[in-house]
């Protein structure tokens, strides 16, 4: 790689994963049949939401929030990683690279606020019980939601325009996609400041956000524990056991990468970690969220039913 001081670096290469022989089209082939997956589960859900008054509940409302978002998440990364895997090391217009990095964050902070509603959703169905319905309206469901967006897309603005503005002298981006960490290393000069704000905007953010829903959580098991019957806890643990699941699984990999400094990590950690928080968390929601679910179990085959009536009668 050539060094070019302090000049704008109109195109970077992504290096993408060191695939050969016959492993390289495994890889595509497994990686584009998870990315169809995705998009098939996170679309069911939605349509499933919609299909079935069953599940016109403010916690189905925001589950079928969170497919939507998922499936733009999933979708700004993934065509370049088979890009990278089919052809190898890919050109990418420093604009376009600029573009993905804030538009990925953006999706990442919505999914870190929303995951947060969703922590509410569920302390106010379980704790507040009574007051439930009313607390959380449709029209408040709907401005939670544009909440998240706004917030999400707001304050990765911050992190995206600062490593925009940085002049690079290396081209090769050590990952399938434009990341934070992986792009500052190309830069001519220091970015140990920039990384601190990077920490600081996404931790305060990530972190108030899982304090919040840690304390949520805390709430819940004090009143579940309070419940009379073991069948009552058991159901009340049933509503929030996948929400955890999605958590716990963002949570980790997110604070794994973006929390700490990026010389603290060998060169490469970043893009196996982002496998998982930007394929395989959004690859496995639909099914957490479904094959674990009653409920959903029952919507699916009242939709199936309605259609095989509505077949029979054309």
């Amino acid at each position: 790689m050539d060094h070019v001081n302090y000049t704008w670096t109109r195109t970077f290469i992504l290096a993408g994963f060191t695939t050969s022989g016959a492993l390289q089209p495994l890889a595509f082939l497994g990686t584009l049949c998870i990315y169809l997956l995705t998009l098939a589960g996170n679309l069911f859900i939605i349509v499933l939401v919609q299909a079935d008054s069953g599940l016109s509940t403010p916690m189905y409302f925001f589950i079928s929030v969170l497919s939507f978002l998922e499936l733009w998440y999933v979708s700004t990364t993934v065509p370049t990683l088979l890009h990278t895997l089919l052809h190898g090391h890919s050109p990418i217009p420093s604009s376009a690279c600029f573009v993905q990095l804030y538009v990925f964050h953006s999706l990442g902070m919505t999914e870190c606020y929303l995951l947060g509603v969703m922590a509410l959703d569920r302390y106010l169905a379980i704790c507040r019980p009574l007051h439930y319905h009313a607390l959380m309206s449709r029209q408040v469901q709907l401005w939670l939601a544009g909440a998240t967006w706004v917030a999400g897309f707001s304050a990765a603005l911050v992190p995206a325009c600062l490593t925009a503005s940085l002049p690079y002298c290396l081209k090769e981006i050590a990952h399938y996609f434009c990341d934070l960490a992986p792009l500052m290393r190309l830069a001519c000069v220091s970015t140990r400041w920039h990384a601190r704000v990077h920490g600081a905007v996404i931790g305060v953010a990530t972190g108030c956000n899982f304090v919040l829903i840690l304390g949520l959580y805390g709430g819940i098991l004090t009143a579940v524990l309070k419940l009379p019957s073991a069948a009552s806890r058991a159901k009340a643990f049933s509503t929030c056991s996948s929400h955890m699941t999605v958590v716990a699984l963002f949570y980790a990999s997110a604070f794994t990468v973006y929390v700490g400094s990026p010389q603290s990590r060998p060169e490469g950690t970043d893009k196996l970690i982002a496998l998982v928080y930007a394929l395989l968390t959004p690859f496995l929601n639909p099914i957490i969220y479904s094959l674990r679910n009653k409920e959903v179990k029952e919507a699916v085959k009242r939709v199936s039913e309605k259609i095989r009536t509505l077949l029979r009668d054309t």
